[in-house]
């Protein structure tokens, strides 16, 4: 597919006054009335949502289905459980495989939806982990899990598809790429031989170099190029778009400018009729926004992105502080929606 040449973004509110005119975004919380029409060294319009494509209007609005056994119609947290000595904000600390057990465990007793484990560090400047090497790191931990009872959905985090094969024998039963399924060409036919859902995301190069001048033409509209491609060609290695999520990638291959750029127009990504994650828990650009160099110190920040995040209509948050994101979401929802949910 080229790309496009008109984009509607959505212009999505929360609240109970809602228009009779108004639409519901994704069969979630929010709802629109009027589009940012956007495209290529354009100016941008706003219209009426009833100027959309009929085709457009569809994915909008059209309820997300299932992931995973999570309904796709209220804000859902997953926990980031990195078996690693050397990721960006917690390496070393969930490196045991009893150590990510306890942490994982005491994050569903925190309500958490899923729990994200990756064996491979991904922050900026990370070499390759060796296939044998990931797989001992995050095996245990999937095992150890399922063993204490665990019934939650487990996500791999992965770029491999013989890690994944791994995992999921374990009882992972979700696969997470941030390489956006162009790393391994084995693992988009894997997950769709075994009916995984998938979650896709968008990053500019290798963990190794992304970071080394990252450069778009419009990181917004290029973002949503990559992974509307991804998706067609997920679709076409057998998975339906039901059974896909699609993650912008915040931090990976980006410029703090990118980043807010992305996140102040998230709700584009509903056109890509598939739940969106976003995952910018304790990255950089928060630490540096937010006067807090140490990566443990971001909760605050995490957070605020993250309900500004849910104002867009997102329905998943990868978060590292889960107790405290689950006490803000729930407070938010109430407060937007002025009832308990």
């Amino acid at each position: 597919m080229s790309a496009r040449e008109r984009y509607f973004r959505p212009l999505v509110q929360v609240g109970p006054a809602r228009p009779d005119t108004a639409l519901q975004i994704a069969g979630g919380w929010g709802w629109f009335t009027h589009v940012e029409v956007l495209g290529r060294g354009e100016a941008l319009q706003i219209l009426p949502a009833d100027v959309l494509p009929a085709d457009v209007m569809t994915r909008l609005t059209s309820a997300r289905a299932d992931i995973a056994g999570l309904g796709m119609d209220r804000p859902r947290v997953m926990g980031i459980l990195n078996a690693t000595p050397d990721s960006f904000s917690d390496g070393g600390v969930n490196a045991a495989a009893a150590d990510a057990v306890a942490t994982g465990t005491a994050m569903l007793n925190a309500g958490v939806d899923l729990l994200d484990v990756g064996g491979e560090s991904t922050r900026p400047g990370a070499a390759t982990l060796a296939v044998e090497a990931e797989i001992q790191r995050v095996v245990p931990v999937i095992q150890g899990l399922r063993a204490a009872g665990v019934a939650h959905a487990i996500s791999i985090d992965t770029r491999k598809a013989a890690v994944a094969q791994a995992a999921v024998a374990a009882g992972a039963n979700l696969v997470n790429d941030v390489s956006g399924f162009t790393f391994d060409p084995g693992l988009a036919p894997y997950c769709a031989g075994q009916n995984l859902p998938v979650c896709v995301m968008h990053a500019l190069g290798d963990p190794a170099t992304m970071q080394q001048d990252p450069r778009y033409d419009d990181v917004l509209l290029d973002v949503y190029d990559f992974l509307e491609r991804q998706i067609q060609m997920l679709e076409a290695a057998g998975i339906p778009r039901a059974r896909i999520i699609a993650d912008p990638g915040i931090g990976f291959g980006k410029t703090r400018q990118h980043n807010l750029t992305l996140l102040a127009r998230l709700s584009l990504f509903h056109g890509l009729g598939v739940p969106i994650l976003l995952g910018a828990s304790r990255k950089r650009f928060i630490g540096t926004i937010g006067n807090a160099p140490e990566a443990t110190d971001r909760a605050p920040g995490s957070i605020g992105v993250a309900l500004a995040a849910l104002t867009h209509g997102i329905q998943m948050l990868r978060v590292h502080d889960v107790p405290e994101t689950i006490q803000a979401v729930a407070l938010w929802r109430a407060a937007m929606l002025g009832l308990e949910t």
